[in-house]
């Protein structure tokens, strides 16, 4: 038994699937921009998740989620609470 694959099927496979794919590349494409906007806003100076929204136009939730994920890699880490919000900064 031949362990290469059939070239007909796999071309075959990757057209039927191109909306998925390109759906995910476009996906991905987008929340790279917005975690690089929000990595922006960070290195000029520590900021709450509203603050983040705020300065780049998006809803609070949306903010919050990019900005938990960041904290869980270590990319950013929360400074001081102001109020009722944590100030949050890009890691060193």
């Amino acid at each position: 038994m031949s362990t290469k694959p059939d070239k007909e099927a796999l071309k075959q496979l990757r057209k039927e699937r191109k909306a998925y794919i390109d759906r995910a590349r476009q996906s991905v494409k987008e929340q790279n921009k917005i975690t690089k906007a929000i990595k922006t806003e960070l290195s000029k100076e520590a900021r709450s998740v509203p603050e983040i929204a705020r300065a780049l136009k998006m809803k609070t939730a949306t903010a919050l989620m990019y900005v938990s994920a960041l904290r869980k890699y270590g990319e950013v880490i929360e400074g001081p609470k102001d109020g009722d919000y944590f100030k949050y900064q890009l890691a060193e």
